[in-house]
C-alpha cells in the first residue's frame, strides 16, 4: 500500500502557477497534440513509474524524455495493487515502493520536471490512493505540481463524478479508457465524458510489451469514435516498436509507451538508465540524432 504521508522537503519541489485558460492542464495537452499534428505525426507519450529504480534516477529520466522526443509524459504513482498493470510496470511500482516513494514524492518529481521545462505531465494512479489522500487535496496537489491531470483506470464512467467535479474547475484533464470489450454506445459515452484525450486500450489484458496491439480493432473503433468526440485519441497497451508507433500515428492521434520503455532501462540506474531511455525513444522515432 502506498504511503501518502508528506516527506521532508515536500514543498520545495512545488511550483505556483496562476491558472488561466491558456495554462490549464487541458489546454496544455491540447497544444501538445496540436503541435505534433502540425509536424505530421501523432503525440509520443512515454510512461514512467515515479521512483523507479530510485528517485534520483527517476528525476533524470523525466528530464531526458522531452529532449528525446516525448510530447506528453505519463508519470505513474506507485501502488501495490495495480489492476491494469502487467508484470513490468507492477515490478517497477514495487521497486519504487520498496525505495520509499510516496504519492507526495511522485508529485514532487512531477513538479521538479515541470519547473525544468518538461512536456505536459499526467499522473497515472489508481483510485484508492487518491481517496486516501483526499480527492480535492489531490486535485490541488496536481495543480501545485504543474501537472495536467490524471488517468485513473479503475474508476468506471458512472463513478467519475467526484473526480470530474474536483478536476474541471482546476482545468485538470481526466482521460478515460475504452477497451476492446466496451460496447459502442458506452464507448461513445466514455469519449464524451473524457477530458484531455481518450485512451484506447489496444487489446485485452494488462499492460505488456510482449503482446501485439490489435490494430484492426483500433482502426474500426477510432473511425466510430471520431463522430462522438473532437478530443485526440491515443493508443496504449503493447506499443513497443517503431512499427507500432507508425501504425498508431496512421490511425489515431498519439501512442503511449510504457512497459517497453521500462524494459529498456531494466537493471540499470543513473546515467546508464538515462542513456538507454534516450536511445530507445530515438529508435521509436522520437528526436533524431539524440545521443
Amino acid at each position: 500500500m502506498l504511503n501518502s504521508k508528506r516527506g521532508a522537503g515536500w514543498k520545495q519541489f512545488f511550483i505556483s502557477v496562476p491558472m488561466t485558460e491558456a495554462t490549464s492542464g487541458t489546454a496544455r495537452l491540447a497544444a501538445a497534440f496540436a503541435r505534433a499534428k502540425t509536424q505530421g505525426r501523432g503525440a509520443l507519450i512515454p510512461y514512467l513509474c515515479a521512483g523507479d529504480p530510485d528517485r534520483a534516477t527517476s528525476a533524470g529520466l523525466l528530464a531526458a524524455l522531452g529532449p528525446a522526443g516525448a510530447d506528453i509524459i505519463e508519470l505513474g504513482i506507485p501502488y501495490g495493487d495495480p489492476l491494469a498493470d502487467g508484470p513490468t510496470i507492477a515490478a517497477a511500482a514495487q521497486r519504487a515502493i520498496d525505495g520509499g516513494t510516496t504519492l507526495d514524492d511522485a508529485l514532487g518529481l512531477a513538479a521538479q520536471a515541470a519547473r525544468d521545462g518538461a512536456p505536459p505531465i499526467l499522473a497515472f494512479t489508481y483510485f484508492n490512493p487518491v481517496l486516501q489522500y483526499g480527492i480535492e487535496r489531490f486535485a490541488d496537489a496536481l495543480v501545485a505540481a504543474g501537472a495536467c491531470g490524471a488517468i485513473v483506470p479503475d474508476v468506471p464512467l458512472e463513478e467519475t463524478d467526484a473526480l470530474r467535479k474536483a478536476f474541471a474547475p482546476r482545468g485538470l484533464a481526466l482521460p478515460l479508457l475504452i477497451a476492446p470489450t466496451t460496447p459502442p454506445a458506452r464507448a461513445a459515452a466514455i469519449a464524451a465524458a473524457s477530458e484531455g484525450f481518450v485512451y484506447l486500450v489496444s487489446r485485452l489484458g494488462v499492460t505488456s510489451a510482449s503482446k501485439e496491439p490489435d490494430f484492426a480493432w483500433i482502426a474500426a473503433r477510432v473511425a466510430a469514435l471520431r463522430g462522438a468526440t473532437a478530443l485526440p485519441l491515443a493508443i496504449g497497451f503493447g506499443i513497443s516498436s517503431a512499427e507500432h508507433i507508425r501504425r498508431a500515428y496512421e490511425i489515431a492521434d498519439g501512442a503511449i509507451v510504457g512497459s517497453a520503455l521500462i524494459d529498456a532501462y531494466a537493471g540499470t540506474d543513473g546515467e546508464e538508465a538515462v542513456a538507454r531511455v534516450r536511445a530507445f525513444l530515438t529508435r521509436l522515432g522520437g528526436a533524431p540524432g539524440v545521443p
